[in-house]
């Protein structure tokens, strides 16, 4: 079965994780990716632990189905082998600090006079211009400028990091992805390519819709857990079990709160979290305390009221649901022949291409 993006070719210059997760999507779409490396080292990624055979399984689940071409790009011979190549790609991604294309002579000047058709996506932490366009920094520091990490790091003498690289992938990865796609578009329309700029902290922004709305509206502006999405109200908290795991409960509508507290035995009337939040929230605590988490994992898939236990990763591996659904269906194929779940990526049954089973690139 042919995929979406079928006879798409992508020079893949970008390393680590938003540029190989945007074009493993390109790919898993039907794409063909070129991941041009460094020789001898290849991707920074590759030597991450834990291994998967000779390379890290990080690196072999976010680059699957490519292929490798190892070339120091600061060689001038290596244009020899690239330029037919960029003579009929239709993207290339790259994740260089601002400039580094150009002084390669790769920039998206040099590469249009080539191929007028090309699509160059770069992905940096800050863009290819403004007062931070230089600036070194990691998904943390982008979650930090855009303002998510002050409202909800928890307990400020010991803060939570997020678990989830939102920068990275929400800010990275998949904005690369849709502006390719649009551009692929436009480029139908108009048979012109064209280079796109995106910055991963400024892409956290929209994440943040209801907290930049609430402050542009009232003045009053969001603080650490203070808010509905960020635990200030008893009908969006986690709550520990008394063995250790954690209920996620998030019955906003007034009917599902008061599913909810039929399930832990209280009328509606007998909790006001409207007047008594703490009040509220220390009752249910209590009562969601008492009891293990198997005993609310059988109350809340009979109640109807948006209420749940956390998953462990290997357990939502395992969800009954995802695997109905062919989430973990795809294969990664391993060198040795070794066989692992692929890494599942957003692209609609309908759009994909046809390797359920597929091995990332060796170094060449």
């Amino acid at each position: 079965m042919k995929g979406a993006l079928d006879g798409v070719l992508v020079l893949d210059f970008s390393t680590l994780l938003p540029g190989p997760l945007a074009t493993l999507i390109l790919a898993e779409a039907g794409a063909e990716v070129i991941k041009v490396e460094r020789p001898g080292r290849g991707d920074e990624m590759r030597s991450y632990t834990p291994r998967w055979g000779a390379d890290s399984v990080n690196f072999a689940l976010l680059n699957r189905g490519k292929r490798s071409l190892a070339l120091d790009l600061k060689d001038p011979s290596s244009r020899a082998v690239l330029d037919p190549l960029i003579a009929r790609a239709d993207v290339v991604v790259e994740q260089f600090r601002p400039g580094v294309m150009e002084r390669l002579g790769l920039g998206h000047a040099a590469l249009a006079a080539i191929n007028p058709r090309l699509i160059t996506c770069s992905i940096t932490g800050y863009g290819q211009d403004g007062p931070k366009r230089d600036v070194a920094g990691h998904d943390l520091n982008y979650l930090g400028d855009a303002g998510m990490i002050a409202l909800s790091h928890g307990d400020g003498a010991l803060p939570v990091v997020p678990p989830a690289l939102v920068a990275d992938i929400g800010g990275g990865a998949y904005p690369a992805v849709m502006n390719i796609l649009l551009a692929l578009r436009r480029r139908d329309a108009t048979g012109q390519g064209c280079h796109l700029d995106i910055a991963m902290a400024e892409n956290v922004l929209p994440f943040l819709y209801w907290a930049i709305g609430a402050g542009l509206a009232t003045g009053q502006w969001p603080g650490n857990g203070t808010d509905l999405v960020t635990g200030g109200t008893p009908r969006y908290r986690l709550y520990p079990t008394a063995d250790g795991r954690l209920v996620c409960a998030a019955p906003i509508e007034q009917k599902f709160w008061e599913a909810f507290l039929a399930t832990l035995g209280l009328g509606a009337a007998e909790v006001d979290d409207a007047g008594d939040p703490a009040g509220s929230v220390a009752r249910i605590a209590a009562l969601i305390a008492a009891r293990p988490a198997a005993h609310w994992r059988a109350v809340f898939a009979a109640a109807d009221c948006c209420c749940s236990v956390a998953a462990t990763v290997e357990e939502a591996m395992q969800d009954a649901h995802f695997r109905a659904r062919g989430v973990f269906a795809r294969r990664l194929r391993g060198a040795d022949g070794a066989i692992l779940p692929a890494l599942p990526v957003p692209v609609a049954p309908a759009l994909r291409a046809g390797a359920e089973e597929a091995a990332a690139p060796i170094l060449a």
